[in-house]
């Protein structure tokens, strides 16, 4: 490796999506995007929806698709990194850094890509799917996907290192007692010679459906699909979930 001095940031862990936000595109996830976006592709397409929200909705990738193909009258999406909401304003969509309980109104269709749930422990999922389904419309929906055991135990645990011209970045990841811990340091270059250097420790949880199914009172889960988009094995579930009434 090229020789570096390294300049350190303070940082605190409220910085740690803000670090996820400057590498996520070294990581493979718009590579592995499609196949995973596929499956809310079909299941939006047999809804009838007027009105969207992506809750942590990153880069707003997932929804440049949904506002282009469907062309619902409201595309709304809300993350707590003002990065990554920042990215979702340039790409034309509406985005807010806020909390979803802290949001008003209510959508057609509410939305958590990409493993957000686990990133919540348990008592903080209890009430983001509190607020969620008051955010829902009576016979509205809501689509999420989690990571299965095997996601976490095969597929996340493990160290690897990536880079490119201006950045480099390695993770460290481990699962125990159902907490998946991935320690992420980045190196960004600030001159021919000088790079600085952040770290975080970004912390995911596994759930299981049954849990999601039991902290969604008012809704009955409609849909149960594995995904596989490392492996021959399944490292997701896709849930949709129907609001009742």
């Amino acid at each position: 490796m090229q020789s570096y001095r390294a300049v350190s940031n303070s940082s605190s862990s409220s910085d740690a999506l803000d670090l996820y936000a400057k590498v996520e595109d070294l990581l493979g996830v718009k590579e592995a995007s499609p196949a995973l976006y596929a499956h809310y592709l079909l299941s939006l397409n047999g809804i009838d929806f007027d009105s969207i929200l992506d809750v942590g909705c990153g880069s707003g990738d997932f929804l440049y698709q949904i506002k282009h193909i469907f062309g619902p009258d409201r595309v709304l999406g809300i993350d707590l990194s003002p990065l990554m909401v920042k990215q979702s304003i340039e790409q034309g969509i509406e985005a807010r850094c806020i909390d979803l309980c802290e949001l008003d109104g209510s959508f057609d269709v509410v939305t958590a890509v990409f493993d957000m749930l686990n990133y919540l422990d348990k008592e903080h999922l209890h009430l983001l799917l509190r607020c969620l389904e008051d955010r829902v419309n009576p016979g509205g929906y809501f689509l999420c996907d989690i990571n299965t055991l095997y996601g976490f135990e095969e597929i996340a645990v493990g160290s690897f290192i990536v880079d490119d011209e201006d950045r480099f970045v390695a993770i460290d990841g481990e699962f125990d007692d159902d907490i998946y811990r991935s320690e992420f340091t980045l190196f960004e270059k600030i001159a021919e010679d000088s790079y600085s250097k952040s770290k975080e420790t970004i912390e995911q949880h596994y759930h299981t459906v049954a849990l999601l199914s039991q902290l969604l009172p008012n809704m009955e889960l409609i849909v149960n699909d594995k995904v596989m988009l490392y492996s021959d094995d399944a490292d997701k579930d896709f849930l949709v979930f129907k609001k009742r009434g």
